[in-house]
């Protein structure tokens, strides 16, 4: 009788999350937690899954060239997902991780048994000899030879290779593109907030091994891994899980001096809830009531679960953003609008997300972008200050943003800059930056996520 194939489990688990991500467009971070604890994984088995997971995702396209070069005449996109998952996996145990080659290509083959049948399993066998058989310095020169070479090996699409380009130009930093590119393909440090009033991060530091302030954020904490969310604090929200470019713009949004009240704040797209959170805290602070709004109901009870130590202070109501200025015309003092985006600034946390979005999607975003501002500038008073955010460098959603409402509005652009280059932050952009005194953030040179950030002053 014979028996059924057998794989290693944890690669199979992370074969099962990826084929999740791919086929049913899940997301790694929500799908790789449970998995994990379904299974009783921990310690190095878990963190050996983690790192093929991410991994894989993240080095795709450089995976993709690796097995087309192999098997000439056939693209990658022809073979069933599970088979493709696979190779990809093995790829990256033979060139990324400190896996021996000859184990790589023998537990990939049997993976391949258990998850696409014994009829691939020859070819399966051959490539990955293949790609074995090359260094990553060969592979690396053949691929950067080929057409879309830097995008294809550092494993971006070509179209937000071309907008990171156009950005950092922008910015005065066009030599900096394969450093920005190769900042997206390492994992992003875990950072924790101690949030004001709440925690002490000077005590959080002594209590968690290996944690190190940031260097821009005073609240901010690096910790080497592990799970936050089960650290104490985390769970009585009175710490956070919140990358420090995310920590810096909720403090941006309440740094501007304003004349006149400043006692009524707007969160207009609040979910999940992690600068609500900060600003809740400073809210109670300095004496102000914060309205945290989310469209969507489940994403409302994420910021209801963030905020709850500073509840009192914060009401969270559930609407559409962009009917908050008719709704509440000259009614809020301060507006912070963390605006629905393209992702492209998180790339190092959410790989997936680099093969999700396309050129298409940005139509409808910045139409949406557009009509949030138009909003928010109904809702804030005069001499009121909009801070406008984004988590993607991509020009639509930034400068072009920001200048058009500019010209339909009575707007004055505040100096950002100089108040992030307070807390240490040196921003020095090239003589072509559009908006003086706006920031944006990039990970090769400060750490955090790509964000951008837009003061906004209504003069009318």
């Amino acid at each position: 009788m014979n028996r059924p194939p057998t794989a290693d489990p944890v690669r199979l688990l992370a074969h099962r999350v990826l084929s999740a991500v791919e086929t049913d467009d899940a997301y790694a971070n929500l799908v790789l937690p449970g998995a994990l604890r379904d299974a009783g994984l921990e310690g190095r088995d878990a963190a050996f899954a983690t790192e093929l997971v991410y991994g894989t995702s993240r080095l795709q396209g450089r995976y993709d060239a690796m097995i087309e070069a192999t098997i000439q005449g056939r693209g990658v996109d022809r073979l069933q997902p599970a088979m493709r998952i696979a190779l990809r996996m093995g790829a990256h145990q033979i060139h990324a991780m400190r896996v021996p080659s000859r184990a790589a290509v023998y537990e990939t083959v049997n993976l391949v048994k258990v998850v696409a049948g014994p009829a691939p399993v020859a070819m399966a066998n051959a490539v990955l000899r293949r790609i074995a058989d090359r260094t990553l310095e060969d592979w690396e020169e053949q691929i950067l030879a080929g057409p879309d070479g830097l995008a294809t090996w550092e494993s971006h699409p070509r179209w937000i290779v071309s907008a990171f380009r156009q950005a950092l130009t922008l910015d005065g930093r066009g030599d900096e593109l394969r450093d920005l590119l190769r900042a997206d393909n390492v994992p992003a440090a875990v950072t924790l907030v101690a949030r004001p009033g709440l925690a002490d991060r000077d005590r959080l530091l002594g209590e968690i091994p290996g944690a190190e302030p940031t260097r821009y954020s005073p609240w901010g904490i690096r910790i080497p891994g592990g799970a936050p969310g089960e650290l104490r604090g985390v769970t009585s929200a009175r710490v956070g899980v919140q990358d420090e470019g995310s920590q810096l713009m909720a403090a941006l949004a309440v740094d501007a001096l304003l004349e006149g009240p400043d006692d009524r704040w707007l969160d207009m797209c609040a979910g999940p809830g992690g600068k609500a959170a900060l600003l809740a805290a400073f809210a109670r602070e300095r004496g102000a009531h914060l309205i945290a709004n989310e469209v969507l109901d489940h994403r409302a009870g994420l910021v209801e679960r963030a905020v709850r130590p500073n509840a009192d202070v914060v009401d969270v109501v559930v609407g559409d953003g962009r009917y908050i200025g008719e709704d509440n015309p000259e009614y809020f003092d301060r507006i912070l609008l963390d605006a629905p985006c393209s992702g492209l600034g998180s790339l190092r946390r959410r790989p997936e997300s680099r093969w999700r979005r396309t050129t298409a999607d940005l139509a409808d975003l910045t139409r949406l972008q557009r009509e949030l501002i138009d909003s928010a500038v109904a809702a804030l008073r005069p001499g009121g200050v909009l801070a406008y955010v984004t988590c993607s460098p991509h020009p639509a959603e930034t400068v072009t943003q920001v200048s058009a409402a500019i010209r339909r509005h009575q707007l004055t652009l505040l100096d950002g800059a100089a108040l992030l280059e307070r807390r240490g932050l040196a921003l020095a952009p090239g003589p072509d930056w559009p908006l003086p005194g706006a920031v944006q953030l990039w990970p090769h040179l400060h750490g955090t996520d790509a964000m951008f950030g837009a003061l906004l002053r209504r003069n009318d």
